[in-house]
């Protein structure tokens, strides 16, 4: 049976990104991908991957049947985000200094903020999600 594990998206301290798994998955082993952008870091952590693949084949063991489901800590995202700062201001009412902060981690959201933030997004996704064009 396939196994879903959490791969947490990050800033790191040199602000480049930091995808690892959760530590607290049911698995034996634990991946790390780094990279300049998340592009980068995601092709990291397959190589990582394929590496550790190499590892169980070259000792006879069976690699466990794994995906994974990427999540963002909020400054990797307002990073990485295709919406502007100003555009998340106008929808979520959070002030476009404030998310800022949030991205040079100078303050940590709240729950409530990470709701509307998250909120904003997945609404503005499932809209656009049904859009067709006609010529």
């Amino acid at each position: 049976m396939k196994k879903t594990v959490k791969a947490f998206i990050e800033i790191g301290k040199n602000l480049d990104f930091d995808i690892w798994t959760d530590p607290d998955a049911d698995i034996s082993f634990g991946l790390l991908g780094q990279g300049k952008t998340i592009s980068e870091a995601k092709q990291d952590f397959w190589d990582c991957l394929d590496d550790m693949k190499n590892c169980y084949k070259e000792s006879g063991e069976e690699f466990p049947d794994v995906e994974f489901e990427f999540k963002y800590d909020i400054p990797s995202f307002l990073k990485y985000s295709p919406f502007p700062l100003t555009w998340l201001e106008n929808h979520t009412g959070i002030n476009k200094k404030q998310l800022s902060m949030y991205i040079t981690k100078r303050r940590n959201p709240s729950e409530n903020t990470l709701k509307k933030i998250q909120g904003a997004v997945n609404s503005f996704l499932k809209d656009y999600s049904q859009v067709n064009f006609v010529n």
